[in-house]
């Protein structure tokens, strides 16, 4: 199975035409996965933790936004399964915690339900443990094996990701910032030349790095995914362009 990055911005982005459709499109290039693994910027918790693998509410893990973005379901199946070989290829139960009780987050949901639309796929969340960037990629050679069984590794965050320099006022079409283009411009850069060392290091080698994460959960989530696809090569890029100036770039591996 291929490896995947992707933006999810927040909740409204599931209302942006543009997005959804290029999120369709994405879907229908991939090979169906026999399960899905997230790993999402908005869960930091260590040891990694597991999410339920049985049926419960999502997390709707935001403020302030209008009632309808929490009466959004999305009700794939569990994947205890998928929980358990997570779990032996980690080291065993002794480095690996479990919250049964944890839906989906919205970093989580928001793209699945554009991508597996059907939610008929089983999906399994776990936790970020660090934001270390050569611990997560680390983390994602460990978890690397999964793909030959057929379960799809997707890292969910934004290719640059500020809100306080983001206005909600001029909707989502505005010009990005030359901060958001620069950092997104060195980011695709550096994907395409295989740049895993520079990636690894994006703190002293991007452009407005600081600026472009202030808090680096958004980006980390490419590192698992970095380490998940060592032996890919240079991914292809499948969204592009910006939204609210944050940039929307999401990638594939293999």
């Amino acid at each position: 199975m291929p490896v995947l990055y992707l933006g999810h911005g927040a909740p409204p982005l599931a209302d942006d035409a543009r997005w959804t459709g290029e999120l369709h499109a994405w879907s229908e290039d991939l090979p169906r996965p026999e399960a899905v693994l997230v790993v999402s910027a908005h869960w930091e918790e260590a040891p990694l933790t597991l999410g339920a693998t049985t049926p419960v509410p999502l997390t709707y893990d935001f403020w302030g936004f209008p009632r309808k973005y929490y009466e959004v379901t999305y009700d794939a199946p569990g994947a205890p399964a998928l929980a358990d070989e997570v779990t032996r290829l980690l080291g065993g139960e002794d480095r690996v915690a479990r919250d049964p009780e944890r839906g989906l987050d919205h970093g989580a949901y928001v793209p699945l339900k554009e991508l597996f639309p059907a939610a008929d796929v089983p999906v399994l969340q776990v936790s970020m443990p660090t934001l270390d960037p050569r611990e997560l990629f680390d983390l994602g050679r460990r978890l690397a094996p999964l793909r030959e069984q057929g379960v799809l590794l997707v890292g969910s965050g934004f290719m640059t990701h500020n809100l306080s320099c983001v206005d909600f006022r001029r909707g989502p079409d505005y010009a990005a910032p030359g901060w958001s283009e620069e950092f997104d411009d060195w980011a695709g850069r550096a994907l395409a030349a295989g740049d895993v060392d520079g990636l690894l290091d994006f703190a002293r080698k991007a452009p407005a790095a600081g600026l472009a994460h202030p808090r680096t959960e958004h980006f980390a989530p490419l590192f698992v995914a970095l380490g998940a696809s060592l032996d890919q090569g240079a991914p292809r890029t499948t969204v592009e362009g910006f939204w609210y100036g944050l940039s929307k770039r999401s990638v594939q591996f293999g």
